[in-house]
């Protein structure tokens, strides 16, 4: 046996000189198996907790933001009573902004009736800010412009006053720079779901999240043109990119988006997922906002609501699903065109819509309006104001709470009125020779409180590309120099209203070697003459040299009292307005001289309350009264001149009026700004014109913000300045030429305000005659015999 074993293995040895082949590794294998089992556990090991943590951000992310109920802003209530100064047009529009229905009798809540000046008015029940209240009738007989009765129509007796339910001017989000118009599912048109489905993911109503057989047909599709023609993917991936992630192309992206997308079908019916993606999907641009949703871009687009779009329409807007940007009919109108056409051909093909129904809709034109309306609101650059100054007064935390009442200080009526003064203001204008492009700006406040009732930023109605109320910042020009007056006036031993100033030529030599000589608007220099007059003619000349004397210092800590927290260049040139603000910050300045010196800063924003009626508390409000107050009150008194005989003159002519309006007009270099600020009793307003691009426009404070502001005024009721002096200043009858104390019978004689101590200590020779005359006359009463 042992033989026979080893003829078996000679059997099995190589030829010589032959090399065996080398064996293979035992286990090799194996060991790659086992490496590739340790990759497929690390991997599973790592995803699990991962996809767990996916997990927990989708249901917290999407039940936080499918369910997200917006913010409703409010005008501020119209408060009735009698005595009230209101006419019939504006209480008209009081009640369509309000959403009242005219009726042949104020039946049922939310219904007026009126005949010639009575009205008959069924308020609803509201929840104002300080609490609701029921439903009421009443009758409002009004004459002149004022409320002479008002009644209770259930409860017989004057109810004393009637608040009008706020109009709702808004929804927003607070802290979001996105603009929606929320859609339940069973509100949208079913060409649009069934027509969304056909174009981006016909398997919808089967997949799970992902459809590999789309991907993969993407791929090719892909593959085969060498560049991006065809998507794989599935509207609720679309969703999750727009929820959750980045718009970036990578790998663990699309890993990350495929994960949740699958998370998200787990946890929510198609039903919900198709919802949230019709509000959600991203429509466009406007400014900073971006455009989310069909039914806020049908809107924008069509300024239609989603039930009113026509297939073409519907169309349009599924094709931009694709790229917003890229298919924007207004700015791309051809290859918008062609991508509608293809999505009509989609519906066609699938049955959606019949042949000849597809022939009449590819011949329809696009239909987009010329301009997109801003937003839901009719007045978005005051939603705007409100926007930020939430922002700015409210914490954040706070914010972000569903359904909050917004109450704000805007006044329906007086915003259509401004609305109405600057576009056809402008319209105006054009008529008179300048350019046709001329935009406007404009700001009116209420004098005690700062609360801003009217605000407009675009002469045409509805846009807020550019809030020029906000973010035109532009050189002011002589709107500055009463704030360099005032500077000199508080200096009580040094300056008058009557104090003698020299209106003449001034040079500066410039930092950089040249001079700074500027000239009167006339090109000519007047001499001496008293301060008063040089504000009320508004000479360079002359406030250059005040302004030297009291400091450009002095200037700019007085711009910052008044609330302005703009930078302002510390050089001579500002003493005459080469500082730019906007009109909301000139609006701030000339608050607080109208009201005073009590610097309010200006809001829009009264309360915010919560959904179970809770006011949210906010950052506190600043209230910084000047110290010299009497200051003040004379430069008020100034500026009244300056609409009686300076450079707005024109202005009484303007309003039919001769109401008492204390004013100030601005004009810039090279006459590219127009400003005008104005204030009565009750209102300050201020008015920009001028040119976006910063063109010589042909515009000076008079012959166009000044109209604008006119415009405004002529339709509100006009209270005169309050010319009361505060505590420590008088009026005195005085001749400004002499700087001497008169009589009211004497020639030149004028009753002009001094603080105490400051008057005149000379009197005139009329004055001086007739003190002797009545010291004669008293003398004979007291001691002369009478025959």
């Amino acid at each position: 046996m042992v033989g026979k074993a080893k003829k078996t293995r000679s059997k099995k040895r190589k030829p010589a000189g032959r090399k065996a082949p080398a064996r293979k590794k035992p286990g090799l294998i194996r060991r790659l198996f086992r490496i590739l089992m340790l990759l497929v556990g690390l991997a599973i090991g790592l995803s699990v907790p991962w996809a767990i943590w996916l997990d927990i951000q989708i249901r917290d992310e999407f039940e936080g933001r499918v369910w997200d109920v917006p913010s409703r802003v409010y005008a501020r209530p119209l408060s009735l009573y009698t005595g009230k100064a209101i006419t019939k047009d504006a209480l008209l529009i009081e009640l369509d902004a309000a959403g009242y229905r005219k009726k042949q009798t104020a039946s049922e809540p939310g219904s007026y009736a009126y005949s010639g000046e009575r009205f008959d008015i069924h308020r609803r029940g509201f929840t104002f800010e300080d609490g609701a209240e029921k439903a009421i009738r009443f009758r409002l007989q009004m004459r002149g412009g004022v409320v002479v009765a008002l009644n209770d129509m259930d409860n017989s007796g004057d109810p004393g006053l009637v608040r009008l339910d706020s109009a709702e001017i808004a929804s927003i989000y607070p802290l979001h720079d996105e603009d929606r118009t929320l859609v339940a599912l069973k509100e949208v048109p079913e060409l649009l779901v069934t027509g969304l489905q056909a174009v981006e993911d016909r398997q919808f109503k089967h997949h799970h999240g992902i459809a590999p057989r789309s991907i993969a047909r993407a791929f090719l599709a892909n593959l085969k043109a060498r560049r991006a023609v065809q998507g794989g993917s599935t509207l609720t991936q679309q969703l999750v990119k727009n929820y959750f992630l980045s718009s970036e192309r990578t790998l663990a992206r699309k890993a990350n988006e495929a994960i949740m997308a699958v998370l998200l079908e787990l946890h929510y019916d198609k039903a919900q997922i198709l919802e949230a993606y019709i509000n959600e999907v991203f429509l466009g641009q406007q400014g900073k906002h971006a455009i989310h949703g069909f039914g806020r871009a049908s809107e924008f687009y069509f300024d239609r609501s989603l039930q009113d779009l026509e297939p073409q329409q519907i169309a349009l807007l599924i094709g931009m699903v694709r790229g917003a940007s890229l298919y924007n009919p207004r700015r791309n109108p051809q290859r918008a065109l062609e991508r509608r056409n293809q999505v009509l051909d989609i519906f066609g093909t699938t049955g959606l819509m019949s042949d000849a129904e597809i022939k009449t809709a590819r011949e329809r034109p696009l239909g987009v309006t010329e301009k997109p309306r801003s937003g839901s609101s009719r007045y978005p650059a005051f939603v705007d104001f409100v926007r930020r100054q939430l922002r700015r007064d409210y914490q954040a935390s706070d914010l972000r709470s569903e359904g909050l009442k917004i109450f704000t200080t805007l006044a329906p009526f007086e915003q259509e009125y401004a609305q109405q003064a600057v576009t056809k203001g402008l319209d105006d204008l054009q008529s008179r020779g300048l350019p046709a492009d001329l935009q406007s700006a404009l700001v009116m406040s209420d004098v005690a409180s700062g609360e801003v009732r009217a605000l407009v930023g675009d002469r045409v109605a509805g846009l807020n590309h550019f809030n020029r109320a906000l973010d035109a910042r532009r050189q002011i020009g002589s709107v500055v120099k009463p704030l360099v007056y005032l500077s000199a006036l508080e200096h009580v031993d040094d300056y008058t209203l009557i104090t003698p100033v020299k209106d003449e030529p001034v040079s500066l030599r410039q930092p950089d070697g040249s001079l700074w000589s500027p000239a009167n608007y006339d090109h000519k220099s007047h001499g001496v003459l008293p301060l008063m007059d040089a504000l009320v003619q508004s000479y360079n000349q002359a406030t250059v040299q005040v302004g030297l004397n009291v400091g450009v210092a002095s200037l700019i800590r007085k711009i910052k009292q008044l609330g302005v927290v703009a930078e302002v260049p510390a050089v001579p040139a500002t003493l005459l307005g080469a500082v730019e603000l906007t009109p909301v910050e000139v609006a701030q300045i000339y608050q607080s001289l109208a009201a005073g010196g009590y610097s309010v800063p200006l809001r829009s924003v009264t309360a915010v309350l919560t959904p179970q009626g809770e006011i949210l508390g906010r950052y506190p409000l600043r209230l910084m009264p000047l110290k010299n107050r009497d200051a003040v009150a004379l430069l008020n008194f100034a500026l009244t001149q300056v609409v009686d005989k300076g450079t707005a003159k024109q202005l009484h002519g303007l309003l039919g009026k001769n109401t008492l309006i204390a004013g100030k007009t601005g004009t810039t270099n090279e006459r590219r700004d127009s400003w005008f600020v104005g204030y009565t009793r009750d209102r300050v307003a201020v008015s920009w014109v001028g040119l976006d691009d910063n063109r010589p426009a042909g515009v000076t404070g008079s012959n166009a913000a000044m109209r604008v502001w006119a415009g405004l005024f002529r339709q509100l009721p006009l209270e005169a300045v309050d010319l009361r002096m505060p505590d420590g200043a008088n009026f005195v009858w005085v001749n400004k030429r002499e700087r001497a104390l008169t009589d009211p019978s004497c020639p030149g004689a004028e009753l002009i305000p001094f603080i105490e101590g400051s008057e005149p200590k000379a009197s005139t020779g009329c004055l001086q005659k007739l003190d002797d005359k009545n010291r004669k006359s008293l003398w004979r009463k007291l001691f002369e015999r009478k025959d």
